[in-house]
C-alpha cells in the first residue's frame, strides 16, 4: 500500500470508528443503568458513564470485524470489565482483608447458633485457629474499610456485588421479548412524550435542554415524562400482565378511549420475530 493510500485510508478508519463509538453510547447507559441498580446508592452514575465510554473507544480501536463476532458484545464485554474497574477503586479493602472477614464472620455465625449468643473474641480466635489479636486486627480492617468505602464493599468484591446467574435460554427469551415490547411501546407514544422519553433516557439529555427544545419549562417535561411512563407501564402490562393491568385505575370517556387505541398501537407495532430483532441474542440491545 501506497504512503499516500494510507494517508487516505487513515481518516476514513477514524471516522468510522467515531460513527461506531456515536452508535453504541446508548450501549454504554443501558449496561451503566443495569449495573447501578445492583450496587451501593453512593457509586457515582458519571464516573461509571466516564469509564465506560473510554472503553467503548478502546473496544472500537481494537475490533476486528473478521473475527465474527459482532461489535455490540465485543464493546460489552469490554464496557462491563471497565466497570468493574471503577468499582474495584471504590474497594478499598484488598483480597485478604475480605477473606479473613468473611472467615471470622462465619466463625461467628457458627458460634452464635451454637453458643446461643454473641461469642467473645477469645472463643472465635480459638475457633478460628489464631490469636486474639488476628481476630481484632482483622475486625479494625474491616472497619477501616467500611471508613473509607462509605457504605461498601467491605466484606464482599465489587464482582460479588455485581454478579447474578445466567439466564436460562427461556429467561432470555422472555427478556428479549420485554425489550422488544419497550421499544415498541415507546415508538406508539405521541410524539411529544416519545421525544421527552427517547432524549431523557436513552440520549441522556438535561431537562433543561429537552424543555428549551420543546419550548416549555422543565416542570412540563417532568410531567410529559411522568404521564410517558405511566403509558408505557400501562401498556407494557396490558399485553404482558393482564392481572396487573387490570389493577390499575379504571378510566372512562375519552381518556379510556385514547389509552385503548394506545394500547392497540403497541400491539399492531409488530410481532414477536420484529420484537426479538432488537436485541443479540445475549440480550444486548443492537445499535440503530
Amino acid at each position: 500500500m501506497s504512503v499516500a493510500h494510507q494517508a487516505d485510508v487513515a481518516p476514513f478508519q477514524e471516522r468510522r470508528r467515531e460513527d461506531i463509538v456515536t452508535a453504541h453510547m446508548p450501549l454504554v447507559g443501558h449496561l451503566v443503568r443495569e449495573m447501578l441498580a445492583r450496587v451501593p446508592g453512593h457509586v457515582n452514575r458519571d464516573d461509571l458513564l466516564s469509564a465506560g465510554y473510554a472503553a467503548l473507544v478502546a473496544a472500537a480501536r481494537g475490533f476486528d470485524a473478521d473475527r465474527g463476532v459482532p461489535f455490540a458484545r465485543f464493546a460489552a464485554a469490554r464496557v462491563r470489565g471497565a466497570l468493574l474497574d471503577e468499582l474495584r477503586g471504590l474497594d478499598w479493602a484488598s483480597r485478604s482483608v475480605r477473606q479473613r472477614a468473611r472467615k471470622t464472620d462465619a466463625a461467628r455465625q457458627q458460634l452464635v447458633n451454637e453458643l446461643g449468643r454473641t461469642p467473645t473474641a477469645a472463643e472465635v480466635a480459638a475457633h478460628l485457629g489464631v490469636t486474639v489479636e488476628e481476630v481484632t486486627s482483622a475486625d479494625e480492617d474491616v472497619q477501616r474499610a467500611v471508613v473509607f468505602s462509605l457504605q461498601g464493599f467491605a466484606t464482599g468484591s465489587a464482582e460479588d456485588m455485581v454478579s447474578e446467574p445466567s439466564p436460562g435460554p427461556e429467561d432470555m427469551l422472555l427478556r428479549r421479548e420485554r425489550l422488544g415490547y419497550l421499544a415498541d411501546a415507546i415508538a406508539a407514544l405521541p410524539e411529544r412524550l416519545r421525544v421527552v422519553i427517547t432524549e431523557y433516557f436513552y440520549a441522556e439529555r438535561p431537562m433543561a435542554q429537552i424543555a428549551a427544545e420543546l419550548g416549555v419549562t422543565e416542570s412540563r417535561v417532568s410531567q410529559l415524562r411522568a404521564e410517558a411512563l405511566g403509558l408505557l407501564r400501562d401498556g407494557m402490562n396490558t399485553h404482558l400482565d393482564p392481572a396487573l393491568a387490570a389493577q390499575g385505575p379504571k378510566r372512562e370517556g375519552c381518556v379510556a378511549r385514547r389509552r385503548e387505541a394506545y394500547y392497540a398501537s403497541i400491539d399492531a407495532k409488530g410481532d414477536l420475530r420484529s420484537r426479538l430483532s432488537h436485541t443479540g441474542p445475549d440480550g444486548l440491545p443492537l445499535a440503530a
